[in-house]
């Protein structure tokens, strides 16, 4: 498999799990990892998978609070 192949997966890995955080924040609804697959091993990945775009939303929710010049906060 080429690098450029898997970057491409890794790059939509980080934005699906990216949205399914935005989702959990606003809605408060979770993907339940043990419902996907049965191995424990693969239930861990796929929570560090989720955990990585938490991570992702926070840092861009930073960098945009950050830039005052373009984003606001609504009250």
């Amino acid at each position: 498999m080429a690098i450029g192949k898997l970057v491409h997966i890794g790059v939509d890995l980080v934005l699906l799990s990216t949205a399914l955080a935005g989702i959990r924040r606003s809605t408060g609804l979770k993907v339940k990892t043990d419902s996907l697959v049965d191995s424990k091993d693969m239930q861990g990945y796929i929570q560090q998978c989720l955990n990585v775009g938490e991570k992702t939303l926070d840092l861009a929710a930073w960098q945009m609070g950050s830039s005052t010049k373009y984003f606001t906060r609504e009250h």
